[in-house]
């Protein structure tokens, strides 16, 4: 099997649980760099650096994304690294010449998340304006076509809603194109990733769900006469010797949940799917044991055995899984045990029939 894998680079305090269950995690830039020397060293392919600027979850100290990213891509060799970036804080013109820097500094190892935004308080604190659940992913689209436009023409101009660009340069070039990933559920969402983008990222949820979402955006891609973006879910790994001590371990997290930050979230992210015209999409349906884990990870069920995890990964490559975006708990000690027990088992396990992985 070739699944590619990813995990949530931690810079930003308090973990990828909103829980006051102990962590073995590090916001610190010292601990990531050793963190993504391991992760490449054990065989993960990507790394994703998330945005936030106001604290959230209950994570009060946040790393830029974009600066840690290339950062690491610097201290590596193999791993590549994607940056998040929202358009309205962040203006296309600059970015473009930022990301073709860091192309040239990691070889061709650099990509862009291309976020939409969920999160009101960083736009409207910061002064800018907050636009509907449909105009910030139609803002997100004109963004993409600025970047691409300024990677690959001499000059390149666009007369938009969002962005007027008047025979613009951008020098150097990216010597590599970078891949543009994005996030989404939502109708919206899906659309725009037919249209523009490499990649799409999902909150996990069950398989019936995750197929439903893949299929819809290929049918987009379809309709629009484009190549369908590559698929990412979100999962939150817990792997340990029994099923019961898994399982111990997530009730250990949830018992643990902390109640204020987590209802604060939920407040949050009703700007999110919830919002969008069809009131589908991220965390629409995600009720608080849900929202403990922030994109939705315990849903996708990875957690188990290393046989159940092996098992439930053949299961998402089947219905069209790309890749799995992995958090842990101890990130210290689980992304090292994950590279190397579950990778290579991925890697020498045979595919399930695709046909047949939803009809017992």
């Amino acid at each position: 099997m070739d699944t590619k894998f990813a995990y949530w680079v931690p810079n930003v305090s308090g973990g990828l649980v909103i829980t006051d269950w102990p962590q073995k995690t590090e916001w610190i830039y010292d601990y990531n760099k050793k963190l993504a020397q391991t992760a490449e060293q054990v065989g993960f392919d990507y790394a994703l650096a998330q945005a936030r600027f106001f604290g959230s979850y209950g994570a009060d100290k946040q790393l830029e994304a974009l600066s840690i990213a290339n950062a690491l891509a610097s201290n590596t060799e193999k791993l590549h690294l994607i940056g998040a970036v929202h358009p309205g804080l962040w203006h296309p013109g600059p970015i473009a010449n930022f990301v073709a820097t860091a192309d040239h500094i990691s070889k061709g190892r650099f990509h862009l998340n291309v976020v939409s935004g969920w999160l009101k308080d960083e736009y409207t604190r910061f002064g800018e304006p907050w636009l509907d659940h449909d105009e910030r992913y139609e803002r997100s689209e004109e963004f993409i076509k600025v970047l691409r436009g300024l990677w690959t023409e001499k000059s390149f101009s666009l007369n938009g809603r969002f962005y007027r660009i008047d025979g613009a340069p951008s020098e150097p070039k990216p010597d590599t194109p970078p891949a543009i990933f994005q996030g989404g559920n939502s109708i919206r969402a899906r659309k725009m990733a037919a249209r523009q983008s490499d990649w799409l990222f999902i909150n996990g949820g069950s398989l019936e769900y995750i197929k439903g979402v893949i299929d819809s955006v290929r049918g987009f891609a379809e309709e629009y006469g484009t190549k369908p973006p590559k698929i990412g879910v979100n999962a939150f790994v817990i792997e340990r010797d029994t099923e019961e001590e898994s399982k111990q371990e997530l009730e250990n997290i949830i018992e643990n949940a902390t109640e204020e930050a987590v209802e604060g979230f939920k407040e949050q992210v009703r700007e999110a799917g919830q919002s969008s015209p069809e009131g589908e999409g991220m965390w629409a349906d995600s009720d608080f044991r849900d929202l403990i884990q922030y994109n939705d990870g315990f849903k996708t069920g990875l957690i188990g055995t290393k046989e159940q995890i092996v098992e439930r990964i053949r299961q998402l490559d089947a219905i069209g899984a790309d890749l799995i975006l992995t958090g842990f708990l101890h990130f210290t000690d689980e992304l090292p045990r994950f590279g190397k027990e579950i990778i290579p088992a991925v890697r020498e396990a045979k595919p399930l029939e695709k046909d047949k992985i939803l009809a017992a």
